[in-house]
């Protein structure tokens, strides 16, 4: 069939809204026609260069990375399944989880199905079954697309392995959230950091990842959320996803962390910056009490290697700095509870969504979030 997209064909570009061939899906595979589309930042990471495959993995994934569909955060409805499919058919409602769950792998069979196998693929962006694409531009090239979903366009092929059937009366719009924003900044506070009931937490950024992180903590019974962003309206907002205080900056959060706590600093905190430079993880941890975690969330350039860290402190006083990925769930437990949550009031999605926009605007979408007018912008088909 004939369908829309928007295309990265090479870093520092601006996406392309194109006329696209979407073929059939083959054995394992389902078609899914999207209600939305969020507007997460990893997609930004590929246009500014910072999550781009060097051409030595490229080349072993055989695939080329670009050009590709963006988009990983959608919610959508089965329109045609492919040979061979078990787990869906025609009608159901699902959401496309941005790290695919086999089921059959290590990682999934010990319960990290954030980690699946699978995952290995994502940034080359070829069908999982066989590394070839689905998606074709108007002159025959081959599309990759984001995390094997492509969510910038209202039709995608994915593998049944990255589509998560959800109840069906759940508006597709919100629960498209619920693909990675909000089940990795939930995940973050509540599966990482292990936010317990009492504890002060900090949470330095806040977008679709951090207001996520601040909601979890809350949910999970923190005395103190303390929300770090430099812009104010997203303080405020903060405070709707049950944050107790904020601060502008990290030297800010600071002294505001030693006056609640006494001098023993906070429980947890997390990172959910735009972008995670080794500049920041010292600052972060000087926030950390002893015996406290610190949680990396937020992307770094692929080749970021250089961290500032006092690696006395860290042993002195037995900290702990840990890695995060979709907020270490497991998608097809986490997103379907994730939204019964919200079917019962108890998760708030739709104040998450800032503005709208339609494929077109896409560009601008990405703007809104880099001058920090958005918590989430969203594509609605």
């Amino acid at each position: 069939m004939q369908t829309r997209a928007a295309i990265l064909w090479e870093p520092h570009t601006d996406w392309s809204i194109e006329d696209i061939e979407l073929d059939d899906p083959k054995a394992g595979e389902v078609k899914i026609k999207l209600a939305a589309s969020g507007l997460c930042h990893s997609d930004e990471h590929v246009v500014t260069g910072d999550m781009v495959l060097s051409d030595e993995i490229a080349a072993l994934l055989g695939a080329e990375q670009f050009p590709l569909i963006g988009g990983h955060e959608g919610a959508g409805e089965v329109v045609q399944v492919g040979p061979g499919v078990t787990s869906l058919q025609e009608g159901d409602h699902v959401v496309l989880s941005f790290v695919p769950a086999c089921g059959r792998c290590p990682s999934c069979a010990r319960g990290q199905q954030h980690l699946c196998d699978l995952g290995a693929v994502l940034l080359a962006g070829r069908q999982i079954s066989d590394m070839t694409a689905r998606h074709h531009s108007k002159s025959g090239k081959d599309l990759g697309t984001m995390c094997c979903t492509g969510t910038f366009a209202p039709y995608t092929v994915v593998n049944e392995a990255s589509a998560v059937k959800i109840d069906d009366w759940i508006p597709l719009d919100k629960a498209a959230l619920v693909g990675c924003g909000v089940t990795t900044g939930w995940g973050a506070a509540v599966n990482v950091a292990k936010v317990q009931a009492g504890e002060s937490v900090v949470v330095i950024g806040l977008g679709g990842i951090g207001m996520n992180a601040v909601q979890g903590a809350a949910m999970a019974g923190a005395r103190h959320v303390i929300a770090v962003d430099p812009v104010d309206w997203k303080r405020e907002k903060a405070t709707e996803f049950g944050a107790t205080h904020s601060a502008a900056s990290i030297e800010e959060a600071t002294a505001k962390v030693m006056e609640l706590t006494w001098g023993a600093n906070a429980d947890k905190a997390l990172l959910t910056t735009g972008v995670a430079t080794g500049d920041l993880i010292n600052p972060m941890m000087s926030l950390v009490a002893k015996g406290g975690r610190g949680v990396v969330v937020a992307v770094a350039p692929i080749l970021q290697e250089d961290v500032k860290l006092n690696l006395f402190d860290l042993a002195m006083q037995r900290k702990e700095l840990v890695g995060c990925i979709f907020g270490n769930a497991n998608p097809r437990r986490d997103i379907p509870r994730l939204l019964r949550l919200y079917d019962e009031g108890k998760l708030k999605l739709d104040e998450l969504v800032t503005n709208t926009y339609t494929l077109d605007q896409v560009n601008q979408g990405y703007q809104d979030m880099r001058d920090g007018k958005n918590i989430r912008g969203m594509i609605k088909y």
